[in-house]
């Protein structure tokens, strides 16, 4: 496969009909991070204290070591599989899940992110009306249907986050998300993915920097960037942006109690996320 080019790239809002590709995208990203949060989990010095209790209990009812010290942690293994996935996918996030559809609405009246490789040519013009003329029809076929819900999902929408998508002739290569619960004049990145076959080409980067760019025109002044724990890439990834680990002052002043960002918190209160922090 040859050199992607970050030209070709147009970085535009996620549309309904982009849900399930994005959804497998997030899920195929996720895949090791999982792991690494639950081996995470496990061993910090609370967890490993509280399964060598249970066990010590289990021991004197089942008399067997092995199966005493087994149950405590396979146990625990099943419990966090269950939980963590849902938080993994929106990290940094305060709901339960993310809403797609309400992201999704009116998506494809947005503007699309800058692209500085692009330059001045817009070779997505057409594929842009096509998409749209091919929305038109859609709307004409389901048109009671999205009545009765129209005002459902313009709520919905009020509060649910934004999902833009790197799209090169159809094809989503990578996503980032905007959490729509952010406080006024701070952005939020909850989830940034790029497929396995386009990554290390400068995608990540450049999802990143367009969505800096456009939240900076609407007056944002500072953006949080959630990382899983033990993710030493997303952790250089980040700092080579000219994000700062949150609490890292580098000489400069100390941040405010209010402009503290709260990281995500699983099993026990344990952290699942590393906060970044870059001012716009």
């Amino acid at each position: 496969m040859g050199r992607l080019d970050l030209g070709d790239v147009v970085l535009r809002r996620m549309q309904e009909k982009d849900i399930e590709a994005v959804k497998i995208l997030i899920k195929e990203g996720c895949e090791g991070t999982e792991n690494r949060l639950i081996l995470h989990l496990l061993t910090r010095p609370a967890a490993l204290l509280m399964l060598a209790t249970l066990s010590s209990i289990l021991r004197f009812v089942l008399h067997s070591f092995i199966i005493a010290l087994v149950i405590p942690v396979f146990l625990l293994i099943i419990y966090l599989k269950l939980t963590i996935p849902r938080s993994v996918g929106i990290l940094g996030s305060s709901r339960p899940y993310w809403d797609y559809v309400g992201s999704s609405y009116h998506a494809d009246t947005e503007p699309e992110l800058p692209n500085p490789y692009a330059g001045r040519t817009k070779p997505s013009a057409n594929q842009e009306k096509t998409r749209r003329r091919k929305k038109a029809k859609e709307k004409e076929k389901t048109n009671e249907k999205e009545q009765v819900d129209e005002d459902e999902i313009k709520e919905r929408a009020k509060v649910a986050g934004e999902v833009w998508v790197a799209d090169c002739d159809g094809e989503i290569m990578g996503c980032v998300a905007r959490d729509g619960w952010s406080r006024y004049g701070v952005c939020r990145i909850c989830r940034l993915v790029v497929q396995s076959w386009y990554r290390r080409e400068g995608l990540g980067r450049l999802l990143v920097q367009g969505l800096e760019s456009k939240v900076r025109q609407s007056g944002i002044c500072r953006v949080y960037a959630h990382v899983p724990f033990p993710s030493k890439m997303g952790e250089v990834f980040f700092r080579r942006l000219g994000y700062r680990l949150q609490g890292e002052t580098g000489g400069t002043e100390e941040e405010e109690e209010d402009e503290y960002e709260e990281p995500e918190k699983g099993w026990l209160g344990f952290p699942l996320t590393k906060v970044f922090v870059k001012d716009l």
